[in-house]
């Protein structure tokens, strides 16, 4: 433990509240993105996509399930992955506790992985979920939303992840390339994570264009059970951030992700 400062519980009260009215304004803060990302524009979702799922073949709103809402999470699992990313499945552990209170709410659950629905099944059930979770390995969903990337569109640059465009990826000096570098086709790609939430209505599947529960990257962290207990600890949660952040870098690979969770 660091050298760090002693003080009387009065000295320690005084700072204490100090910081709570500014933990108040944070909170305050915090609820007005809330109220602006809701008022943001949809967008509609033209294109018809099919995925592999326990019940068979499904459509896209056939995932709804007589909700009004569905709400996608991206799990970083590619079809030459032997095991899904250890990030992605600490925040998929809590996905068991809340999906049911989200499906009697008007929300539907799903992970969307590219790898085989057989390899994702294989991996829930060693993990212990029950969470519904379809392969979209032969569709272009993730493609389209650029949650994967062949190694060519990492090289030329200019796709879009988390609203903005993305430089060329140049490997590091001294480091083999990632997965998604060594990849040559679709069946080998850099995975990314989102949360996503998509609308139904009047039989039209409605994306919200990235305003209610939209998250890329590190910002998925806050759907990480007992995430918020490392950042209460007298350390730094520092490791913990950095560990997440690695998973979805350009320097993830399949080798990355073997036989961490569970």
């Amino acid at each position: 433990m660091p050298t760090h400062r002693i003080a009387t519980r009065e000295q320690w009260l005084a700072e204490r509240l100090k910081l709570l009215e500014a933990e108040k304004d944070l909170t305050h803060r915090s609820d007005e993105l809330v109220r602006r990302r809701q008022e943001l524009p949809w967008v509609k979702i033209d294109k018809k996509y099919r995925f592999d799922t326990e019940e068979g073949s499904a459509t896209l709103a056939h995932l709804f399930k007589g909700r009004s809402q569905l709400l996608v999470y991206h799990f970083m699992f590619g079809p030459d992955y032997t095991a899904g990313c250890p990030s992605c499945s600490a925040i998929a552990d809590g996905f068991n506790g809340f999906a049911v209170h989200l499906a009697n709410h008007d929300v539907m659950l799903w992970a969307i992985s590219r790898a085989p629905l057989a390899k994702l099944q294989a991996f829930r059930q060693r993990m212990g979920w029950t969470f519904p979770w379809a392969s979209s390995f032969d569709s272009d969903f993730n493609w389209d939303f650029a949650m994967s990337l062949t190694e060519e569109q990492q090289r030329e640059g200019g796709t879009e992840y988390n609203y903005r465009r993305q430089p060329a990826y140049t490997p590091p000096k001294g480091s083999g390339p990632n997965i998604g570098a060594r990849a040559t086709s679709k069946s080998q790609s850099l995975e990314y994570p989102e949360l996503a939430l998509l609308l139904l209505r009047s039989n039209e599947n409605i994306r919200d264009g990235g305003s209610t529960a939209s998250t890329f990257g590190t910002e998925n962290t806050s759907f990480v059970r007992g995430w918020p207990i490392p950042r209460l600890m007298a350390k730094s949660e520092e490791d913990w951030s950095t560990g997440f952040a690695r998973c979805i870098t350009s320097e993830s690979n399949a080798g990355a992700v073997e036989d961490q969770t569970g």
